[in-house]
């Protein structure tokens, strides 16, 4: 861990030189470094006094390197660079820290932490005067959720006299079972307390949508999953209330989404009908469901970063995110059309796509714990289809806006950011047997 800690802070003086390309390459020689290394897969588990790393840590980092490495080249004409530069080295810095930790604690102050440079990113480059009361709405939202876990957390030492994830045995009630879900399922976020989301995304930067739909929503998930190592017994019933909320989220964003006119919206909300499946998974505690979890988690990081890129490239072009402006694209630029279609599909969980293989064994484990879900499974994955069919033919068909007769060419940076989303999405379902050695 140490090595990639030096790694970040020697980062830091290159951002200096203001020259995107040595930046961007040195992430890529990091990530390729740090993939090198193998740490996830030499042992079960790499475990030190503060910091260990598994699968499940050492996935999330690898994820949280390649969507930083991709803000990076999404953001090429952001003003500030410096500063914008040092926002993003210092989210890594924090998300690799909450990824790695081994002391829930730790995990919190981190979790936290993350949030600071997130609003820098909101209010510094975020797009109109809203972004003030988006970001105020992802930070009350996330605090309100946090202070009841502080309070559990601080519990637990004075019963347990230990806050490794490892060590931590108490009995529980329904308080402690609640304080420590509840902070997690808003930063997912579940159904009711989803309101931040859209708002944060429609309001943030390129590199905000990016970094929120890819890592900060995991955060979420993670916290989930190492909260369950430890949080079994009676009051895992009540992970049913949960799993049925769930469930209706599906169907009910789903049909959100529908309606929507302005496009990172629409892909905000298919980010909450995601995370929906995923809670699913995490909630019904088999082994199926949180391997299935964790994969989708990779799959929809990936899949909305790049589709948040898509809606932000025609955004540039066109300057609206509505609908109505943007269409008939097929007509002028085929290319980008293509990799609207791939990512859409993808959105929808076609084959071959981490998103497919999440779905299937979610939905497998979903079905084990009852069979009437079907229902809302069903109806979840047809509007899941729906919207990402929505969504590309009301871009790439229809009826050409005379404004965007000048609209210029897509640039080579553009095509590999589309690329770099698209390539790990699909090829790493190939290699899925890696997963396997999960729990």
């Amino acid at each position: 861990m140490m090595k990639i800690f030096f790694t970040i802070i020697f980062m830091l003086p290159m951002i200096f030189l203001s020259n995107w390309m040595i930046l961007i390459f040195s992430m890529i020689l990091f990530f390729l470094v740090f993939l090198n290394s193998n740490l996830m897969f030499m042992y079960f588990v790499n475990f030190s006094y503060l910091f260990m790393m598994d699968l499940l840590s050492g996935s999330l980092i690898y994820l949280t390197i390649w969507i930083v490495l991709l803000m990076i080249l999404s953001s090429y004409g952001v003003k500030n660079k410096i500063y914008f530069l040092i926002t993003l080295i210092f989210l890594l810095f924090f998300l690799i820290l909450s990824f790695s930790t081994s002391n829930i604690f730790m995990f919190y102050l981190f979790f936290e932490s993350s949030l600071i440079p997130t609003l820098f990113l909101i209010f510094g480059w975020g797009y109109q005067p809203e972004r003030l009361s988006s970001g105020f709405y992802l930070l009350f939202y996330t605090l309100f959720g946090s202070l009841p876990l502080l309070l559990v957390i601080f519990y637990i030492y004075f019963i347990n006299n230990s806050l490794f994830y490892m060590m931590i045995s108490l009995d529980y009630n329904f308080y402690l079972y609640l304080g420590l879900i509840l902070a997690f399922l808003i930063k997912m976020p579940m159904i009711f307390f989803h309101f931040w989301l859209p708002k944060a995304h429609v309001e943030a930067p390129i590199s905000g949508s990016m970094i929120l739909a890819g890592v900060l929503l995991k955060l979420g998930g993670y916290g989930l999953m190492r909260v369950f190592m430890f949080l079994k017994g009676v009051y895992s019933l009540n992970n049913l209330f949960f799993m049925s909320l769930s469930l209706f989220s599906m169907l009910m964003i789903g049909l959100i989404c529908m309606f929507q006119v302005d496009m990172k919206s629409l892909i905000a909300y298919s980010s909450v009908s995601h995370m929906s499946l995923v809670i699913c998974g995490i909630f019904s505690l088999n082994y199926l469901g949180m391997l299935g979890a964790l994969i989708l988690m990779i799959g929809h990081g990936l899949c909305s970063s790049g589709m948040f890129c898509l809606a932000n490239i025609m955004y540039e072009r066109s300057g609206s995110r509505s609908f109505y402006f943007n269409k008939g694209l097929i007509t002028l630029v085929p290319n980008f059309s293509f990799f609207m279609f791939l990512l859409c599909i993808n959105n929808m969980s076609s084959p071959p796509s981490l998103n497919l293989l999440g779905e299937i064994l979610i939905i497998n484990s979903v079905m084990s714990w009852s069979n009437l879900s079907f229902i809302y499974l069903f109806f979840g994955s047809f509007l899941s289809c729906c919207f990402s069919i929505y969504l590309y033919a009301n871009t790439q068909h229809g009826q050409l806006f005379f404004g965007l007769k000048n609209f210029f060419s897509i640039n080579v940076r553009e095509y590999m950011l589309l690329f770099l989303h698209w390539f790990p999405l699909n090829i790493l379902v190939m290699k899925i047997d890696i997963f396997l050695m999960w729990l």
